[in-house]
């Protein structure tokens, strides 16, 4: 830690002391569900490194069951459809430091009006546009959890490495014997979706996946993946579980946390996973881990492994992802070997 950051961070604690109260620090992060779970370690240094601090984070209505049990938090603000809506809340609050881990025009204007010293960090959005357009490859081999810190540094927080946080409450906590008998002893959570179609395997290429395990499977996702899950479990009969859409995300993070092995594409049940120091086998399509968002298991990276086509001159195509293949041919996905998936699970789930 230099000294213009013990500086800073003395600072706050010192002009906090003054009005009889604690710093108090606001981390911004609206969406989407893997995202906020990366941004957990800056969270729980954040309230662990500065002593007293008082931790608050602002995020999307929807997003809310995500934080609401992390013990790191003191307080969440949520938005509907406007930042302009807590805005006077949180100038209320009189934050001493805002955290801008989204790095967009509505965190912008939370930092507009709140004037207040924040960080935030670099999205290298320029890199990735030259990765994506050109394929030329300039981005750093940084995990975006590391990045998210450059945010704090000048507060002098640190990464501990001990990875991901998600608060699971007992209560959302699912009953195995609620499971067909053949899950009960152990089963492979498998994340069918994703939030774009190119970054998913289709139901066809799943359905050879699963034909190839020797363990029962448990289908997650979102209501808009049940259909496709219902494809798969037609097809493999009382192998497998169509859980899509079945349970809340809390719900299906208890599946996550409670299965031998994930498989999953480039999605947020993956960090939730890593949250929860599963074995992560990760299918990659449209989209390349070279962007930083791969399974963060700092303790134990053995644990995950990647599953992905290589030396494709159409990949990486974008970094976020299309409701179809630009190239119509999807090779990125339709190339993915089914066999290397099932020995993976092989060597890491039953050992």
């Amino acid at each position: 830690m230099n000294n213009a950051s013990y500086k800073l961070r003395d600072f706050l604690i010192f002009v906090r002391s003054k009005r009889t109260c604690l710093p108090k620090i606001l981390v911004i992060r609206f969406s989407s569900i893997g995202d906020i779970v990366l941004t957990t370690p800056v969270v729980r240094c954040l309230k662990m490194q500065i002593p007293g601090a008082e931790v608050h984070y602002l995020t999307k209505r929807q997003y809310l069951p995500l934080l609401e049990a992390n013990p790191y938090l003191d307080a969440i603000h949520v938005i509907g459809k406007n930042v302009t809506e807590v805005v006077p809340a949180l100038k209320a609050e009189n934050f001493d430091f805002i955290v801008d881990l989204h790095k967009n025009l509505r965190s912008f204007i939370v930092l507009l009006q709140l004037r207040k010293p924040f960080g935030s960090f670099s999205k290298l959005n320029l890199r990735k546009f030259l990765y994506t357009k050109f394929k030329i490859n300039l981005l750093p081999n940084v995990h975006i959890v590391d990045r998210y810190f450059a945010a704090v540094r000048k507060l002098g927080v640190t990464n501990d490495g001990k990875g991901l946080d998600y608060s699971l409450p007992q209560d959302k906590e699912i009953n195995l014997y609620a499971l067909p008998p053949i899950h009960q002893n152990g089963f492979v959570a498998f994340a069918i979706g994703a939030k774009q179609v190119t970054k998913a395997l289709p139901a066809e290429k799943i359905i050879a996946v699963c034909q190839k395990l020797e363990q029962p499977v448990i289908l997650l996702g979102g209501k808009e993946d049940f259909e496709k899950g219902e494809k798969i479990r037609e097809a493999l009969g009382n192998k497998v579980v169509n859980a899509c859409g079945m349970y809340s995300l809390h719900g299906s993070a208890s599946l996550v946390k409670q299965a031998r092995i994930m498989i999953t594409h480039d999605t947020g049940l993956m960090h939730i996973a890593a949250a929860f120091d599963k074995k992560i086998v990760s299918i990659w399509g449209n989209t390349v881990p070279q962007f930083g968002m791969y399974p963060y298991l700092p303790q134990n990276p053995g644990n995950a492994v990647i599953i992905e086509v290589k030396n494709l001159k159409c990949r990486p195509c974008s970094k976020l992802g299309y409701a179809r293949c630009p190239k119509k041919h999807f090779d990125c996905m339709m190339k993915i070997d089914e066999n290397a998936v099932a020995e993976q699970v092989k060597n890491k789930s039953w050992d």
